[in-house]
């Protein structure tokens, strides 16, 4: 019984850890400001007939922050790389000098800033639904276990003060990541 009992709960942590992970890749995506190699992370190039990532076909540096150079491991894919990043709709305006492509990052206005937070505010609400979804999961499947209603008490206890934990942790990255868009 026991062994149930804590399997529902370790399956709904890992749910729960599952959609906090989600979340720190989603921000991932909102630039703030600086530049930054994970930026163009959702890039996908045409390389010998197959969409692969951007960093598997070249290197991706930022040598300085408004600056992101991307060095690709074949020259005949410059053109690709260029087409992959302005598919990706990110905003970048890419320049090719023959050898590399080099982005130049601009510096956010007040306005770009508050609509980047909102992002990152309807990422972090849709990752807390998940959380709650997990928890509901969980609940339910508690229901389905011979408890007594102390044990049951403490069960659903023990699942809301995890999913107290997760929100917890949702609401401090997103603070973090408030707090890198709006700095200058």
């Amino acid at each position: 019984m026991n062994e149930e009992l804590d399997f529902i709960i370790d399956s709904a942590k890992e749910a729960m850890d599952k959609s906090l992970s989600y979340l720190k890749k989603q921000l991932l995506n909102i630039r703030a400001g600086k530049a930054s190699p994970t930026m163009l992370s959702s890039v996908q190039v045409e390389y010998y007939g197959a969409m692969t990532p951007l960093n598997q076909v070249s290197n991706v540096n930022t040598p300085d922050a408004r600056t992101i150079t991307i060095q690709p491991f074949e020259k005949s894919l410059i053109q690709e790389i260029e087409k992959g990043i302005m598919k990706a709709d990110l905003g970048f305006n890419p320049q090719n000098n023959g050898e590399s492509v080099i982005i130049n990052v601009p510096p956010l206005t007040e306005e770009r800033r508050k609509q980047l937070a909102k992002q990152a505010k309807a990422e972090a609400e849709e990752a807390k639904v998940g959380v709650r979804n997990d928890r509901r999961a969980a609940l339910h499947e508690l229901k389905d276990l011979d408890l007594s209603e102390d044990q049951m008490k403490d069960a659903e206890q023990e699942v809301q003060d995890i999913t107290d934990g997760f929100i917890k942790k949702i609401d401090d990255i997103f603070s973090a990541k408030e707090k890198e868009i709006m700095t200058i």
